[in-house]
């Protein structure tokens, strides 16, 4: 059997791969190549947490295959120049790879494919992350869509997600002078061990992905329109970071809602398959507007009135000590799990942007490097969305009100003393705005801020001043 490169790179699965299965049924061997290339990512290359699971995932990934009798080979350098090395070692006559979205990845990729067919080879890509890839739709006019409603109708008219497919028992073995990295080599792990609490919440790897997803079915998923907005339930699927690196394809997630559904749980599922589609729409909106990862989508705000960083109030938005009982709670829980709750992320995103009036790429930035989910398309749209300069993000000028987000999402003040310990003696009432009363506050949580780093009646009200002003 003539021998074909399969290039791993955010589809660290063996179930439901375009790109392995096209290997297979065409009479390859497959050989399983992941190539570590951070600074081919642009400015993007891999934050901390990101690179914590993808340590594990390629882990499991290398097990998946040696138990079917194949094994990874690990490389690191150039991408295009590791795949010639490659291409030499094995004897290869074939590449395939499932795509990636981002700005500079696509840009290599397009080199790599047409240098390697000059050279004859014959190399493939596919899809193997989204149910409906960016370019398949459009407007009327032939434009891409900036508001998500009118998108996702168009979506669901298009719909034609493939069957999962289930990879085979056995693989073909990988010659044996084929030599790989170790995967200590790529230092992916963080020396100091800051990720230990991550692994309490988190398996990554396929078979992690897929009891993730057998956990929601019989569980979250009942309830979810209501429930996903409440970060004191377990409310959410937490797929999130197994669909970024592709544990898991979108249409088995779909699928295996449409074999679970019920009249009880049908509108349920419709809400969640909804989420899925704003992902797509991220997807959707980074392919064709690729500069929006570090500039407005919205021109308007090019001159928006921000204010200047004090890097002390940044710090303690990071660390979770602004005195705003929710936000705090929330970057607590980021930095513990490396996750941080959807509704969540939305007001600590808000208070960022809105109340302390910061540009939205100081949230992302540190998102980007705290979240093991961090995903370039999703961090994005999330990012311009709450600070009112992307698509669909009328009206821009929303600000939460973090108490009132509180009180109505977390209403036993529950997720806040779970991840704000300190005010957990606090009575339930005042622990959504202790600074209230400053004296329950010096007695009960002492080492806990006195006041807001920001008056939140002066934060809206300077946020609102600076909307008008670009609104004019």
């Amino acid at each position: 059997m003539p021998n074909a490169i399969v290039w791993f790179r955010h589809d660290l699965r063996l179930d439901d791969n375009p790109a392995l299965r096209a290997a297979l049924d065409e009479g390859f061997t497959p050989i399983p190549v992941y190539i570590h290339a951070p600074a081919e990512e642009g400015e993007w290359s891999p934050g901390a947490a990101s690179r914590a699971w993808l340590h594990r995932s390629l882990t499991a990934l290398d097990a998946d295959l040696r138990h079917r009798g194949s094994r990874l080979l690990i490389r690191q350098g150039r991408s295009a120049g590791m795949l010639r090395v490659l291409i030499e070692q094995s004897g290869a006559t074939a590449v395939f790879w499932n795509r990636k979205y981002e700005p500079a990845t696509q840009r290599r990729d397009a080199a790599i494919k047409q240098a390697l067919r000059a050279q004859g080879l014959r190399v493939e890509s596919f899809n193997g992350s989204l149910l409906i890839e960016p370019w398949d739709i459009a407007t009327q006019q032939g434009q891409p869509y900036r508001v998500f409603t009118p998108f996702w109708r168009t979506a669901l008219a298009k719909w034609r997600v493939p069957l999962p497919w289930d990879a085979p028992s056995q693989l073909p073995a990988v010659d044996a002078p084929l030599e790989g990295e170790a995967l200590a080599a790529l230092a992916l792990q963080p020396r100091l061990g800051w990720d230990t609490g991550f692994w309490e919440s988190w398996v990554p790897g396929e078979a992690g992905a897929r009891e993730a997803l057998e956990v929601f079915v019989d569980g979250a998923l009942n309830g979810y329109r209501t429930d996903r907005d409440r970060p004191d339930r377990i409310g959410t699927s937490r797929l999130s970071p197994h669909l970024h690196f592709g544990e898991i394809a979108p249409w088995r997630i779909t699928a295996e809602l449409e074999r679970a559904r019920t009249a009880a749980n049908s509108a349920d599922m419709d809400g969640y398959i909804r989420e899925l589609g704003w992902r797509e729409f991220a997807y959707h909106l980074l392919h064709h507007f690729p500069q929006t990862t570090s500039q407005n989508l919205n021109p308007r705000f090019e001159h928006f009135d921000w204010a200047k960083v004090d890097p002390a109030t940044l710090e303690a938005w990071q660390r979770g000590r602004t005195g705003v009982p929710i936000i705090d709670a929330g970057l607590r829980e980021l930095w513990a799990t490396g996750y941080v709750h959807n509704r969540v992320r939305m007001i600590v995103a808000s208070y960022l942007t809105k109340h302390l009036r910061y540009h939205w790429s100081h949230g992302a930035r540190w998102f980007w490097d705290t979240l093991v989910d961090a995903d370039l398309a999703n961090n994005t749209l999330g990012w311009q969305w709450v600070a009112g300069t992307g698509a669909d993000a009328a009206p821009y000028f929303r600000v939460f009100n973090p108490v009132t987000q509180a009180e109505k999402f977390d209403p036993k003040g529950s997720y806040i003393a779970r991840w704000v310990p300190e005010l957990a003696e606090i009575p339930v009432p005042l622990r959504f705005a202790p600074w209230q009363k400053p004296d329950v506050l010096a007695r009960l949580a002492p080492d806990y801020p006195r006041h807001p780093v920001v008056d939140l009646a002066t934060g809206r009200d300077g946020a609102l001043a600076a909307y008008r002003k670009t609104g004019d």
